[in-house]
Order: C-alpha cells, then sequence, then structure tokens
C-alpha cells in the first residue's frame, strides 16, 4: 500500500519516511524506530511501560534452516530508548511449543525461566513476562502499549461495551489478567474467535495493536489511540463537571513554587524514614485539576488501575490536608500534622500488607508513600533518584488522565486490592529488584555547590555526580554554569546563578534545589575570589569585598542551607574549600589570608555547634591549584609571582618544588578531597581540615 503522512486530533505524527527508507529490509532496525517514536510520547505509553516486538526469518546457526525468530523488548527496558542490545531474540516455534508443557494459572512464575531455553540470540536480554503475549499473536508487527486514553476505557465499568461500539467490532476485549503465559493464550483464543480485528484492549491493562509492517503497525496504534483520544475529549464535562468540579483554587504560579520549596524538604526527611529519597515536584496544570476537584478524595483513595502504574507509585497517595496558604513559619506545628499524616499511611500501607500477602509474598518494602498531594499547591513524587521520582510523578499524571477519562465516559474502576498486591509483590518483580545493580556511595544525596562554574567548583560538582550523588550547581556567571552541566541530564544536575552576597539570592538558589531534588544533604561553599596586595595598598573596598564573598557568603550560605538540613531531620555535611593560607603567613595576603582563617575557624564552630544535629562541617584547603581556576586568570597570578620573585608561567613549577611530594595539584586531587569527607567513609568526622597541597609543612595542622 503507498505510505503517506497522516494527521491526528490528539496525537503527533512522528514517522519519517527518509528514515523508513534508509532502514528497508532490516526489520529489526524498524522496530528499534518504531519503538522509539512511540515511546517519545507519554500520551502514548509511559517510561518502560509496554512492549513492541516483530519476527523475523533467520538462518539457524546450527541447522542452517530458516527459522521464525521473534524481537522483542527485553526486560526492564524502555521502548522510548530501546536500542539492538535491550532487545530478546527468541524461537518462535520453541516458544509456542512451551503450551504443551504449560501447567496452568498456578506456575505461570515457572514458565518465565523456560524462556531462556528458547533464546535465539545469545547476546539477548532477559526476556520479559510480556513475551508469550507476542508469540501468540501471528502477526510481523505488534506493539503492546499503556495510552491513558485506551486505559481509561479498559479502566472503565462499562469499557467492554464502550470497545465494541467505539471500534465496531474491530478491538476486541479481554477481561483483567494479570500478565503472563495464560494471558498470551487468551490474546491467541481472543483472535481466533474475532477474526478480522485490529486489536485487543486489555481490561484495566492496555492495548495490543499490530500491522503487516513497521510503519502499518504504527499507523494502527495511533488510529486506535487518536479515536479513543477523541471520544473521550466529547464526553469531558457533557455529563457533569470533570471531577466533579472546583473545590480548592490553585495558588498563583510563584506562590506554589514557595510553598512546596518550603515543605519538600520536611515531606522529604519524612518520606526517608526507610531510606534517603529524592523529590521530584510538579504543579502540572492536570495535576492542579485533579487535585483541586471535588472527587479528589474518592478517586486517590480507589487506587490506580495499569499495573505499571502502581508499580511506580505505590497502590495509592498521600493527600494532605493542609490549605494551599498555609503558615509554614512555625515549622514545628506544620511537622506534628505531617508526622501524624504519614504514620495513619504507614499503618494503612501495612494493613494492605498483611491482608494480601501470600505464604510465599517477599518482605514488606517501604511503606512510606510515593505520592503526596496538596491540594492548591501540587505533586510530590520521592523514590532513590530524580529519575525514578521524575518517572514516578508521570506515572501518576498517566493515573489522572485515565481517572479522568473514566469518569467522563462511565466510572473509574482500579484493580482490586488482591490483584494489585500480587503484582506489587509478585516473585518475578522481587527477583527483578534483586537483580539491580549496587547503589553507588553518594546515590540518594543531594548537593549544592557554590562557586560551581569552574575551576575548583565544577571539579566536585563532577566528582559528586559521577559517584551518583545530584548536584545543584551555582555561580555568579549563569554562562560558566551552563557549561558545568552541559554533559548532564536533568536527573543529574540543575543550576542557578547565584551571588552569594545576596540574602535573597541565596534563599531563591536552595529554593530552587528543593523544587527540583526535594532538599539538600550536601552544603559546598566553594564561591570566593582572591586578591594578593601589600598590605599598604589593600583598600578598605578590597577588604570588604574578600570578607563579604569568603567569609559572610559562607556564614548566610550556611546558615540558610542548616535551616534545611534541620527540616530534613537527616543530618548532613557542610564542606568549606579554604586555603592554605588559612594556615601560613605569606607576604602580600593580609586579606586573602584573613577571610580564609575566619573562612575556618568558622568551620570549627559550627561543627561544635551542630553536632548535635548529625550535620558535620569540615575544611577542605588547598593550595595553587591552578587549573581551569577563574582566581589565577587575572592579577592574583600576577601579584603571587612578584611576591616570590618568579614570572607567571614559572608559578606551577615553583608551587610542585615547594611541596614534600614535589606534585602539582590539580582541581581533581581537591575534589577527591570533598569525596572523602562526604562518601559515609568519614561519618564520624567533623570540624576536621584536609589539606591537600602535596605536603607544604608550614601548613601542617597539628
Amino acid at each position: 500500500m503507498e505510505i503517506v503522512e497522516k494527521t491526528f486530533q490528539h496525537l503527533d505524527y512522528r514517522w519519517d519516511k527518509q528514515k523508513e527508507e534508509s532502514l528497508k529490509g532490516d526489520e529489526v532496525a524498524l522496530l528499534l524506530y518504531r519503538s522509539n517514536v512511540l515511546g517519545a510520547d507519554l500520551r502514548i505509553t509511559n517510561y518502560g511501560g509496554g512492549n513492541t516486538s516483530c519476527k523475523t526469518m533467520e538462518k539457524d546457526p546450527l541447522t542452517g534452516q530458516e527459522v521464525e525468530v521473534m524481537w522483542i523488548k527485553g526486560s526492564g527496558g524502555d521502548i522510548g530508548t530501546l536500542k539492538r542490545n535491550g532487545l530478546a531474540g527468541l524461537y518462535v516455534d520453541k516458544l509456542r511449543s512451551l503450551g504443551n508443557i504449560y501447567r496452568g494459572l498456578e506456575y505461570e512464575d515457572e514458565m518465565v525461566a523456560l524462556f531462556n531455553h528458547c533464546i535465539f540470540d545469545l547476546n539477548s536480554r532477559a526476556p520479559s513476562i510480556d513475551t508469550p503475549l507476542h508469540a501468540f499473536l501471528p502477526f510481523k508487527h505488534i506493539d503492546h502499549l499503556h495510552p491513558d486514553a485506551a486505559i481509561a476505557i479498559a479502566a472503565s465499568k462499562d469499557g467492554e461495551h464502550i470497545t465494541k461500539e467505539l471500534f465496531k467490532g474491530k478491538i476486541a476485549w479481554i477481561p483483567w489478567q494479570r500478565p503472563g503465559f495464560d494471558l498470551g493464550l487468551q490474546l491467541e483464543k481472543c483472535l481466533n474467535e474475532n477474526p478480522g480485528i485490529r486489536g485487543i484492549m486489555l481490561g484495566g491493562h492496555g492495548l495490543f495493536t499490530w500491522g503487516d509492517t513497521s510503519y502499518a503497525c504504527y499507523l494502527n496504534s495511533l488510529e486506535v489511540i487518536d479515536t479513543a483520544s477523541k471520544y473521550l475529549s466529547e464526553h469531558y464535562g457533557k455529563n457533569r463537571p470533570v471531577f466533579g468540579g472546583l473545590k480548592v483554587e490553585s495558588l498563583a504560579a510563584d506562590k506554589r513554587a514557595t510553598q512546596a520549596a518550603q515543605l519538600a524538604p520536611v515531606l522529604r526527611g519524612l518520606a526517608s524514614g526507610y531510606a534517603r529519597m529524592v523529590g521530584h515536584f510538579t504543579d502540572d496544570e492536570r495535576v492542579l485539576e485533579f487535585i483541586g476537584s471535588q472527587d479528589l478524595e474518592k478517586l486517590a483513595s480507589m487506587g490506580t488501575s495499569c499495573p505499571d502504574h502502581f508499580l511506580r507509585t505505590k497502590i495509592c497517595p498521600l493527600v494532605l490536608d493542609i490549605t494551599p496558604d498555609e503558615d509554614l513559619s512555625d515549622i514545628d506545628k506544620i511537622s506534628q500534622y505531617l508526622e501524624k499524616a504519614f504514620e495513619d499511611y504507614r499503618s494503612y500501607y501495612k494493613k494492605y500488607y498483611e491482608d494480601h500477602k501470600r505464604n510465599n509474598s517477599p518482605a514488606i518494602r517501604d511503606p512510606n508513600p510515593v505520592i503526596i498531594l496538596w491540594p492548591g499547591v501540587g505533586m510530590f513524587s520521592f523514590a532513590k533518584n530524580k529519575q525514578t521520582a521524575r518517572v514516578a510523578s508521570e506515572f501518576y499524571i498517566n493515573a489522572i488522565n485515565v481517572m479522568k477519562g473514566a469518569e467522563a465516559v462511565s466510572e473509574y474502576v482500579s484493580l482490586p486490592l488482591q490483584e494489585a498486591f500480587d503484582i506489587e509483590y509478585w516473585l518475578l518483580e522481587e527477583a527483578k529488584l534483586q537483580r539491580m545493580p549496587k547503589e553507588q556511595p553518594l546515590s540518594r544525596k543531594i548537593a549544592l555547590i557554590t562557586g560551581g562554574g569552574g575551576g575548583i567548583g565544577k571539579a566536585i560538582g563532577d566528582k559528586l555526580a559521577e559517584e551518583g550523588a545530584c548536584v545543584f550547581y551555582t555561580d555568579v556567571e549563569e554562562d560558566r554554569l551552563k557549561l558545568s552541566i552541559e554533559d548532564k541530564s536533568g536527573d543529574v544536575a540543575a543550576y542557578c546563578k547565584l551571588d552569594v552576597t545576596d540574602d535573597k539570592a541565596i534563599g531563591k538558589a536552595f529554593e530552587k534545589a528543593c523544587l527540583t531534588f526535594g532538599g539538600v544533604d550536601i552544603i559546598i561553599n566553594c564561591a570566593g575570589l582572591a586578591i594578593s596586595k601589600p598590605v599598604e595598598q589593600t583598600t578598605g573596598e578590597d577588604w570588604n569585598l574578600l570578607q563579604d564573598v569568603i567569609v559572610k557568603g559562607q556564614f548566610e550560605v550556611s546558615r540558610q542551607g542548616i535551616e534545611i538540613l534541620r527540616a530534613q531531620g537527616l543530618g548532613g555535611d557542610i564542606v568549606n574549600i579554604a586555603s592554605k593560607n588559612a594556615l601560613v603567613s605569606g607576604p602580600n595576603n593580609v586579606g586573602y589570608g584573613t577571610a580564609k582563617a575566619a573562612q575556618t575557624h568558622m568551620s570549627r564552630l559550627l561543627a561544635a555547634e551542630l553536632g548535635k544535629d548529625k550535620i558535620r562541617v569540615n575544611v577542605v584547603n588547598p593550595d595553587a591549584v591552578i587549573e581551569g581556576s577563574k582566581i589565577w586568570e587575572g592579577k592574583w597570578a600576577e601579584g603571587r609571582a612578584k611576591a616570590y620573585g618568579i614570572t607567571v608561567e614559572e608559578l606551577p613549577a615553583f608551587y610542585a618544588k615547594r611541596t614534600l611530594l614535589n606534585e602539582v595539584i590539580s582541581t581533581e586531587d581537591i575534589a577527591n578531597g570533598v569525596l572523602a569527607f562526604v562518601s559515609g567513609l568519614l561519618s564520624k568526622s567533623t570540624g576536621n581540615i584536609l589539606n591537600v597541597d602535596g605536603g607544604v609543612a608550614a601548613a601542617f595542622v597539628r
């Protein structure tokens, strides 16, 4: 058939004909292309959700005979980012022959291990539980997707009737059943009983569509989803207001941000009662519509429908009974309410576990909520890292869309709690969790760095990110900040322009960090400048600038950061980047050396005061770190060279030769010093000074 571009009312047509032509003849490459295009639109399928496949004829390496092979997304993959190494390649005839030894629903899990005996491509990713769902359908290209519009119909009380009427019998219906081998057999049976259909709706779950070519499959999927979307759109507000109408008015955007930033650290501390969590916040208009509605309490308590939703979000969210404009200045008062709300949620979750556990169920997992809804303000999500927290948020927005659509055309129906539990605590899901790689040393930690736009600050940020932390870079120069994060995703790094002499700007930086990641665990005071002059040439302006940036800047950043660390109740680290000059009396250095000495002693004072809060305060003293440093770009280098009677070009060798180790100090050396303090290896160390200077005897602390 002739391939022509199409337009859709509710979806974007993303197919590139030239790209398709370049891949012609390689069905697996076309499968990957189709998968990536579909996965790029969260209206079509959620992150990690759904599955795509194709079947090809290949030469069996053992017999030389032509055999049919199915290529399918492997376990734990995401179609939006799927690559060749994320596929499983399996013999179709062997997969289908497993039906001869299948012992029934009680023995579903044993079939998964048998998929390994059907592998054709020895480089395959582990086959997923969805493998038989594709194997028993004869089509060359198959999409199993989780579109919000389709699930809204699939999760509605009248879903089967709506599906039949809307698609004029061309989309069949299978009632809810947990994914597995038997569901694959049910798909085959359904197709045999409904010849000529173009797809199958899985009750409470998702959609199957197919085609003879990758493009035909893509078009079929989009046409079905767009039809469902159009149907829902026509019904929004038709019989009753969306979600029953407005109950709580949302605050203005700037006020929502301020409120959310203030509460986020408190929520994060409570959500981290089992294990430390990283947060995400959104006030997406779809979220605001739902959380401000009359139906919020009813629908939120029902739980989600699609298995992927509650695997990411837990069975239901915690809804806060706080007015949007609540005065949060009395942190003790609001904390008392939140502690009770969290304890009630934990009790609910533990009861859910006890009421539905099987004899062989895995132990109960973290009972804290993943999704927290604040009517009039927005939605928080907490998970082991930023990406997981963000994806959980996206999934709950999917769930909101599903509830909205189902309520518009019928009544929303969630999965029975036992079914939900059996998915959440499925032994196969537990095995997948156990296979997860070991977390990095700074996983679940959030660091804010001043002076992060280059030199030492950037090196520290890069090191902490490399070790698993989320890093919030700040600097007075925004262009340098952009360079600092250009090679990092938004799930790892963010930035904010900051002049540490501006108290309000510091507050805004912490606010943005809390909105982005949920709070802060590590504060690195690295912002600074250097002025090298003899005392008679040092002006009051020079003195004040050094004191304002180095001393007052460190004080104010630390002071405001301590409020957040205390609100979280998780302890934390403050590491101050001072200098060898804090300990050594050098020539032409009275202003800079005095500021660095004050910075160092302030660190000791803070350590003494904050020990009761488990907040550690330590100092790293660099010396002569010339690489990438703004300080050495200007008059400081000229001043130091003049003080020692050498040229600027001779400075690196000069500084190296005066050290005991005869080494040039790099920015990475300083970053490693910071890592030693914050990685957990020195968790019982506070008030200490670590010199990273190659060994300058005059700077020995003791």
